[in-house]
């Protein structure tokens, strides 16, 4: 077994459910379709990253014939009251089951690398936690060492707060930010995305 593991929470790819404020401009289809791309892309990211064992959480119900791959990705199911304890719980799972570093991506991401995952694992050979910081101000990318129960708790999940109470809440911690990116939610998340643009046009 590997050391480290990396958390990819999944929405299940839904027409009418998947990205729903970037649809309000695109369509439903077409920001299913622009969904099923990230998730793809998603997949291949994080099927090149070596240095760790993989685990795919499903927001609603585990697919077994699907894009990832069972002999690749552990399967799971999310499960909380909210983002934040569904996040703890799966993180408790990874340390529960002896990994040492746990890191977590969610699958809405168009310019993360595996080379930015394998170095936020060698981050957490000398800091407690790394974070991705959004351009939004959540984050993209949460890792730690140990389980930090607190930065699951009492946040504004999906707000420009996030990130700064996470923050605040590891002011005792040794913290590594990486470089700010950006998460596709809205039109103006996919203007400069040539690869997307393209899908919205060819959709009209």
């Amino acid at each position: 077994m590997n050391k480290n593991l990396l958390l990819i929470f999944t929405r299940n790819p839904e027409l009418g459910k998947a990205k729903t404020r970037l649809a309000k401009t695109v369509g439903d289809e077409t920001a299913l379709e622009i969904y099923k791309f990230l998730l793809e892309r998603t997949k291949n990211i994080a099927s090149e990253v070596k240095s760790a064992d993989k685990a795919v959480y499903y927001s609603v119900k585990i697919r077994e014939n699907d894009i990832w791959d069972a002999n690749i990705f552990q399967k799971h199911q999310q499960f909380g009251e909210d983002l934040g304890i569904r996040m703890l719980n799966a993180f408790k799972n990874g340390f529960e089951a002896g990994y040492q570093k746990v890191l977590i991506i969610g699958s809405d991401l168009y310019d993360l690398s595996s080379t930015n995952i394998e170095k936020a694992f060698v981050a957490l050979d000398e800091n407690d936690v790394v974070i991705g910081p959004a351009e939004d101000g959540g984050y993209y990318l949460l890792g730690m060492n140990s389980l930090q129960e607190k930065v699951f708790k009492n946040k504004e999940w999906g707000t420009a707060t996030v990130r700064k109470s996470t923050l605040t809440d590891l002011n005792d911690k040794k913290v590594k930010l990486l470089a700010f990116k950006n998460d596709i939610d809205v039109y103006e998340d996919i203007e400069n995305i040539p690869e997307i643009m393209q899908m919205f046009i060819n959709a009209k």
